[in-house]
């Protein structure tokens, strides 16, 4: 449970009073919100506030299409996997009452789970590290079963018998089970229903007066309406159903901007948990081998051009959501939009770096053509992971293992800015007093001082492009549905296949056999299954050491 595009000035944006930052600022939030969104389309609703004051409040586009009534701040919206946070918190709150312990084994609380004589804590539920399957990755979580309802005794029964995917403890998998698991847990533990004890324990005592658990049967005052992206460019359909059963404690939650901004504030303050609990929460987990998951207890950590963040996102049928929180600089950025098919993280990070006046992309400098050569080479970290610096026509790139091609533009002597990007990368001389580059310090969102050794290693050859006919490519046509909300679409024009991830840009894709295809732009394959009537219902997407199966939905 993504790049923006440049547009003319919105007609339309609703806001309510608060406090100005100024006037430059404003313009250049909205600017930035409006690159993205558009009116008479779904819209999106957010609030940043520090130290306790609101500095920008708007909305854009429209909460229901059908009635044509505009997006407001204060429209309701899933936020679908933000829901995990407080989550985590309930625990931790359940945990402080001496109720329960971070290393108990969730057989103490169901007693018939499968563990399949492994050992599972509430810690390994919290930190995406049990091991168990995720039920919204299984097969047999189909369309027609997101229509059904649950009780959340048959929602676990639905997964428990699943295989293991790895040892628990060992490796970092999102995981929508666990979190079904902790909700399951607080309800045993509470004598409450989960959705009874975060409204009694958490939204009551914060005045969070407009967050709900997501029942579609109550009338709530200014719920918006959820959408997707529609075959044809630019129009929209309904979201397909999903019991709100289903996400339970793991995406079900309902809340406005405000509310996320208040529950943050709280959160960090010691409202709701003690600040030796909150430390805990904002710990990444380390895994045996020394990866950081950054991942705590349902936050995860970033960094934004020096700043350290506490983040999550969300995404659930009809919309997506972003919520930063910045401690040193007690920033708040809240995003909802009510439609799957534009991604807010982006769009957070811009809005948060301009609001503590760091620029999301530096001026360009000139760099002589083959001043640029000094640069190129494999390098490694201590993982043996490795980056490719390498130069065509001109330009540097810059390419990790698993990760996109991008272009890095010189800003000052030996320091590169990624294109569309918050990543950062300075060359480092040998200390000696040589000019020889012999390291990389990249900083991006995810971490700070990334160190690259460069290396003698050759870069890879090019890999060899099989040509397929037409006819040949037509089977594969489709979309493919790999999560709730995240499709790839594969499209032909002429003997080229093309596939577009929802919210991204479209890549070619160049065949190396029959039904395996690699992307240039990213280290990332893919392979289409045919079934013996000569049909496509699957692909696997293979990328950064994952297998992501997609099931053919169109």
């Amino acid at each position: 449970m993504m790049k923006p595009n440049y547009f003319l000035l919105l007609l339309l944006f609703l806001t309510l009073a608060a406090p100005a930052f100024s006037q430059h600022a404003d313009a250049e939030f909205d600017r930035l919100l409006q690159e993205t969104f558009k009116p008479g389309r779904p819209g999106v609703a957010v609030q940043i506030v520090q130290n306790g004051k609101v500095l920008y409040r708007k909305a854009l586009g429209m909460a229901n299409l059908e009635l044509d009534i505009p997006m407001t701040p204060d429209h309701v919206f899933r936020i679908g996997s933000v829901s995990k946070q407080f989550t985590a918190a309930a625990i931790l709150q359940l945990m402080e009452q001496g109720k329960l312990s971070l290393q108990d084994e969730i057989t103490k609380f169901i007693p018939d789970y499968p563990t399949q004589g492994k050992k599972i804590t509430v810690e390994h539920l919290l930190t995406h590290t049990s091991g168990i399957k995720s039920y919204t990755g299984m097969a047999e979580w189909t369309p027609e079963v997101h229509r059904k309802d649950f009780t959340p005794t048959a929602l676990v029964d639905f997964f428990k018998n699943q295989p293991m995917d790895f040892e628990p403890g060992t490796q970092y998998k999102y995981n929508n089970s666990g979190y079904v698991l902790l909700g399951y847990i607080i309800e045993k533990v509470s004598g409450q229903s989960y959705a009874a004890y975060i409204n009694d324990h958490i939204f009551k005592p914060l005045g969070m007066n407009q967050s709900y658990y997501g029942d579609t049967q109550p009338v709530i005052k200014n719920r918006a309406s959820g959408y997707s992206q529609a075959d044809a460019p630019g129009t929209y359909a309904n979201a397909a159903f999903l019991s709100m059963t289903q996400p339970y404690a793991a995406g079900s939650l309902l809340s406005t901007v405000a509310d996320l901004c208040t529950w943050t504030k709280a959160l960090h303050s010691g409202k709701v948990i003690k600040p030796e609990s909150l430390k805990k929460a904002t710990t990444p987990y380390i895994l045996p081998d020394g990866t950081n998951s950054r991942y705590g207890y349902g936050l995860q950590m970033g960094n934004l051009l020096g700043s350290p963040t506490v983040e999550h996102g969300g995404g659930i049928h009809g919309f997506l959501s972003d919520l930063v929180y910045l401690p040193k600089e007690d920033l708040c950025v809240a995003i909802l939009t009510n439609c799957d098919c534009e991604p807010p993280r982006d769009l957070t990070a811009k809005l948060a770096a301009l609001a503590i006046g760091k620029p999301f992309a530096p001026t360009a400098i000139q760099v002589d053509a083959g001043a640029l050569e000094q640069y190129v080479g494999v390098y490694e970290n201590d993982k043996k992971e490795q980056r490719v610096i390498s130069v065509e026509n001109g330009q540097l790139y810059s390419q990790r293992t698993g990760g996109s091609k991008f272009k890095i533009m010189p800003y000052a002597a030996d320091q590169f800015f990624f294109e569309n990007s918050f990543a950062r990368i300075e060359f480092v001389r040998e200390k000696s007093g040589g000019k020889k580059v012999v390291q990389a310090v990249v900083s991006d969102r995810t971490a700070t001082d990334l160190l690259w050794t460069k290396t003698d290693k050759k870069q890879a050859d090019a890999r060899t492009e099989l040509k397929l006919a037409e006819a040949d490519l037509d089977k594969f046509l489709g979309e493919y549905e790999l999560a709730p909300g995240f499709n790839i679409a594969v499209t032909r024009e002429g003997a080229q296949l093309f596939c577009q991830a929802t919210g991204q840009q479209r890549f070619e894709v160049f065949a190396e056999s029959p039904t395996r295809f690699f992307l240039k732009v990213v280290d990332a394959k893919i392979e289409f299954y045919p079934d013996d009537k000569g049909m496509v219902p699957k692909m696997v997407l293979f990328q950064g050491g994952q297998e992501m199966p997609g099931k053919r939905v169109k």
